[in-house]
C-alpha cells in the first residue's frame, strides 16, 4: 500500500509540474518583416534577419518575456498573411495609414518618415518634373506611397509611369542602370543607399511626413499593449540611442 500510494503521489507530482509547465510557457510570436527594406528589415549576407527593427523587437522580446522569429515575406501580402494568422505581428517599417487601421491595430508611433524622390547624382530632376513629366518612376508594390502616387495619377493627371519593384534597393538600381528616371520611396532607404555608396540622391518631397507603428490583429489586445509596453521601455533605455547609431546613423 505505502508504494502504490508513493506511486500515485510521484505521478501526481509530475502531472502538476507538466501542467505547471505548460501554464507557464513562454508565449512565442512570429513577426513578419521586408526581406529588402534596409536599415529597418532586410536578410543579410549571412541569410539572418537584421535591421533597426528586428534588433528592437528582439529586446522588447526579451525584457517583455515572450520569444519572437522574424519571418521574410513579400511586403504587398504582409498584412493578408497577418490576418490569416500566419504571422502575428508586422514590425517593419510600416506607416500607419488610415486604410490600414481599418484592417490592423497599430502599437504608437516609434519612428518618422518622410517619402523623398530619388535620382542618379548630379541629377537636375525636380519633385514637380518628376510628377508632371512623361518620366517611368519606380516604387515599391504595397507600399503607402506606392497607393498615393497611383491616386494622384488618376485624381490630378499626372505623366508618370509608374514601374512597381519589390523593394526599394531594387527600384535604386534601377535607377542607376538607367531602366527608370526617378524612384519614391521613405528616406531612410535613400539614406542607407547613399551611405553605402550608391550614385543617388534626394532631388525634392512627396506628400506628408508618415509614422511607424507595429501591427497587429485587432483581436490581439494581449500582444499590443505587450508591444507598447516594451516600446516604452526600450526609448527610455540606452540602448535606443546605440540601434539608432548602428542602424540610421549616416556613414
Amino acid at each position: 500500500m505505502f508504494r502504490m500510494t508513493t506511486l500515485v503521489a510521484a505521478l501526481a507530482l509530475a502531472l502538476v509540474l507538466a501542467l505547471g509547465g505548460v501554464a507557464f510557457a513562454e508565449k512565442a510570436y512570429i513577426n513578419g518583416i521586408d526581406a529588402n527594406y534596409p536599415p529597418f528589415a532586410y536578410v543579410d549576407k549571412s541569410g539572418k534577419p537584421a535591421g533597426f527593427d528586428v534588433d528592437s523587437m528582439d529586446w522588447i522580446a526579451k525584457k517583455m518575456g515572450f520569444k519572437v522569429t522574424h519571418q521574410p515575406m513579400d511586403w504587398d501580402g504582409i498584412i493578408p498573411n497577418l490576418l490569416a494568422k500566419k504571422i502575428d505581428m508586422v514590425c517593419s517599417g510600416m506607416s500607419i495609414t488610415e486604410e490600414r487601421k481599418q484592417k490592423v491595430n497599430f502599437s504608437n508611433p516609434y519612428w518618422n518618415v518622410k517619402q523623398v524622390f530619388i535620382a542618379k547624382k548630379g541629377s537636375t530632376l525636380t519633385a514637380d518634373q518628376i510628377l508632371k513629366g512623361k518620366l517611368k518612376l519606380g516604387v515599391q508594390r504595397g507600399t503607402s506611397e506606392a497607393e498615393a502616387l497611383q491616386k494622384d495619377k488618376e485624381a490630378k493627371g499626372y505623366g508618370y509611369d509608374l514601374r512597381f519593384y519589390d523593394s526599394a534597393p531594387l527600384a535604386i538600381e534601377d535607377v542607376l542602370n538607367g531602366r527608370i528616371d526617378a524612384a519614391t520611396m521613405d528616406n531612410l532607404p535613400a539614406d542607407d543607399a547613399a551611405a553605402k555608396g550608391k550614385a543617388i540622391q534626394v532631388v525634392g518631397v512627396y506628400g506628408d511626413p508618415e509614422d511607424f507603428g507595429v501591427a497587429t490583429r485587432k483581436e490581439d489586445a494581449e500582444l499590443l499593449k505587450l508591444i507598447n509596453d516594451g516600446y516604452k521601455l526600450l526609448m527610455a533605455d540606452p540602448y535606443w540611442e546605440q540601434l539608432k547609431q548602428k542602424h540610421l546613423a549616416k556613414k
